[in-house]
């Protein structure tokens, strides 16, 4: 599976490692993606979601069933 936050759509960006001489080497910079088991009361089961920690605190504040609302409004199976 993709390196792909399935909320906010983060993914990896390129950039440079930059040594104390200051060479210039391409690298990933990753997201910090956690899978994360969120209970859904609306359908009674569990949803599993690949979360950056930014994401889970926008779960944590705007609530899962709106937040879910928005991914099938953007075609994400959840």
């Amino acid at each position: 599976m993709a390196r792909v936050c399935q909320v906010t759509g983060k993914k990896p960006i390129v950039g440079h490692k930059v040594s104390f001489s200051n060479k210039k080497a391409k690298r990933r910079f990753l997201p910090n993606l956690q899978t994360k088991r969120f209970f859904f009361p609306e359908e009674d089961r569990w949803i599993t979601l690949k979360l950056t920690t930014d994401a889970v605190r926008t779960i944590n504040k705007n609530g899962l069933l709106a937040t879910v609302k928005e991914l099938r409004a953007k075609g994400v199976t959840v």
